[in-house]
């Protein structure tokens, strides 16, 4: 049984991960299509986080009182459809609007996925299947930029196939997911006072802090520009930016798995300081890069910290809720972590449009900066 639950987590966890990092590499051939800018290609991060920020945290309390599991299949559904219409789709405005609607089919994976293994799992033993999970996720997004890219090649709109996979994920779980779902039922009121007093402690505060600032960086400044630079700087087709993007996330993936190892040298508050600094390093020297080679060592960097960083805050965070109310709790953090997916090509977007790509990745060392800040002043661990 624990087998088969963990295929269906890890599966969530990729099919949460699919619908960016397999299409960012036909942002370049998207703008070239439809002519427009890439910073308006960029709405397609924008309008599918956006459901996430307000439906987040209505998902993750019918996820406490009516369970987990058909939540997780409807929305495994929806995210498949919709994504896969956009295939079929070559009207710009249909799309957005298709996205919009895979969005709000997305909006629970990157919780419940979460959730599940803090039902599941107590102790040390979750802080190693969360480990796990960001491998996994790490894994996704490495392979996901290069089949996009790949098959960017044959047309902009195939890497809009990848979504359908959702489908057979979502069949899957119906016959194979078996969790505790919560049972003793509190009144709504009762539920959310729990929920606030589950939330309002200053370390919750400066976690959800780094973490919007966080996937502004992922999603802003690597996700949405660092294409761009390939395409500015080093002339990159779309299979290449693929690659490369995949490249970090082999390393994230590396990293996150070796959790277990980690948590035993290096405190959880440090684990969150060290990524944060690797991050600030790789944006200053994305800044300047100019050559392939000169992009080696940043992403080296980008996929230690972040193989440190979203374990780190997700174990940290699981904690902090019992089992009937845990799924609300960790749909607010992917509420906020949206927040950050749906601004993060915003705000990088405004310093691109102040001096170019040099001045977008010093915007995105800036956010990292005040995301070291935050968690220096506000982030207390035992």
């Amino acid at each position: 049984m624990e087998r088969k639950n963990l295929i269906v987590i890890f599966l969530t966890t990729l099919i949460a991960v699919l619908g960016v990092a397999s299409l960012a590499p036909a942002f370049p051939a998207i703008s070239e299509h439809f002519n427009i800018s890439i910073t308006k290609v960029t709405l397609l991060i924008t309008v599918f986080t956006l459901p996430g920020i307000f439906l987040a945290p209505i998902i993750g309390v019918f996820a406490d009182h009516i369970g987990r599991k058909p939540i997780l299949v409807a929305s495994l559904f929806v995210f498949g459809f919709s994504g896969l219409a956009c295939f079929f789709i070559k009207n710009w405005e249909i799309i957005l609007a298709l996205r919009f609607i895979q969005g709000i089919g997305a909006a629970a994976l990157g919780s419940l996925n979460v959730t599940l293994i803090g039902d599941l799992f107590s102790g040390k033993k979750r802080g190693e299947i969360m480990g796990y999970n960001a491998s996994v996720l790490s894994v996704g997004t490495a392979l996901y930029p290069a089949i996009g890219g790949t098959l960017a090649l044959g047309g902009w709109y195939y890497p809009f196939l990848l979504p359908g996979i959702a489908v057979p994920v979502a069949v899957i779980t119906v016959f194979w997911l078996k969790n505790p779902e919560p049972r003793k039922q509190t009144s709504v009121k009762k539920y959310l006072l729990n929920t606030w007093k589950n939330i309002n402690k200053k370390t919750v505060w400066g976690i959800f802090l780094v973490n919007v600032l966080l996937f502004v960086i992922i999603y802003g400044a690597f996700l949405s520009f660092f294409p761009q630079l390939l395409k500015e700087r080093l002339h990159a087709t779309s299979f290449q930016i693929g690659l490369l993007m995949s490249a970090f996330s082999f390393i994230t993936a590396l990293t996150a798995s070796q959790k277990k190892r980690i948590d035993s040298r290096i405190s959880a508050k440090r684990q969150l300081v060290l990524g944060i600094i690797f991050y600030i390093c790789t944006m200053l020297i994305l800044s300047l890069a100019n050559d392939w080679w000169h992009l080696t060592f940043p992403l080296i960097l980008f996929g230690l910290g972040q193989g440190m960083l979203i374990p780190g805050i997700q174990t940290l965070l699981v904690g902090f809720a019992p089992l009937n109310e845990r799924a609300g709790f960790m749909s607010i953090n992917s509420m906020v972590l949206r927040i950050g997916q749906t601004f993060g090509p915003l705000i990088i977007g405004f310093f691109y449009a102040i001096g170019g790509i040099s001045i977008a990745f010093l915007g995105g060392a800036l956010v990292a900066v005040i995301m070291l800040m935050l968690t220096i002043l506000m982030v207390q661990t035992n």
